[in-house]
């Protein structure tokens, strides 16, 4: 093997007890969320919720202006043929 295979597998041993070493740790963490936690994942659900509801609302009134245009251009089309005759 080359120098370049030799340092690739070295880097790739290294990270793999990187990441052995990081999954230990994280196992040693407790299950159980705490009171903080639940109540920011409430207040989060909240916040989702609310911005569910104004984009739903900004989607609603985008889809009107666009039906609004469409129809403005329909008229102006109309009115054009009427002058072509």
């Amino acid at each position: 093997m080359n120098r370049k295979t030799n340092a690739l597998l070295a880097a790739l041993i290294a990270g793999t007890f990187a990441s052995a070493s990081v999954a230990s740790f994280a196992q040693t963490t407790p299950d159980a969320p705490s009171a903080a936690d639940q109540k920011a994942a409430k207040e989060q659900s909240k916040a989702d919720k609310k911005g569910a509801v104004a984009q739903a609302k900004a989607d609603k009134k985008k889809t009107e202006a666009q039906s609004d245009a469409n129809e403005a251009a329909a008229d102006a089309k109309v009115k054009n043929a009427k002058k072509a005759d």
